[in-house]
């Protein structure tokens, strides 16, 4: 795995609040708003997205509310299937927690993820090529 991060996903109490506050209070762009989600015009950097907290916390295989779920997942974006299996194999040789086995995601992708030792997240995904998919590898 690189020491990349394909985009930065925060878990948001309330969405439209959280929008608001970035697009008019600090005068960020969006690029894509999915309803669920919203990531912002990143000028080349990772992007940064907002989704809603407890939804967030069910994809990657935690609890929103207590220990364990900061609000923070950093996501991996590959070109297939079989290189999330791949990661998702290394990050638990490497003592990893598997939060949530690689399989088919809720939005049509496929993914997994994993807390590291110090329990930050790691989403892994793939999903059809696009023309500006974040691809980290």
């Amino acid at each position: 795995m690189k020491a990349h991060v394909s985009s930065i996903l925060l878990g948001v109490q309330d969405l439209d609040r959280a929008k608001q506050f970035y697009t008019e209070g600090l005068g960020w762009k969006i690029k894509n708003d999915f309803g669920i989600s919203v990531f912002f015009e990143s000028d080349g950097a990772s992007p940064v997205g907002f989704y809603d907290r407890k939804g967030l916390a069910d994809q990657v295989g935690t609890d929103a509310e207590g220990s364990g779920f900061s609000g923070l997942v950093l996501t991996y974006v590959v070109r297939s299937e079989a290189r999330v299996d791949e990661i998702i194999a290394e990050a638990a040789k490497a003592g990893a927690t598997i939060l949530k086995p690689a399989g088919a995601l809720p939005w049509g992708g496929y993914g997994g993820s994993f807390a590291d030792l110090d329990g930050y997240i790691w989403s892994l995904g793939y999903s059809a090529p696009g023309a500006d998919q974040p691809y980290a590898e």
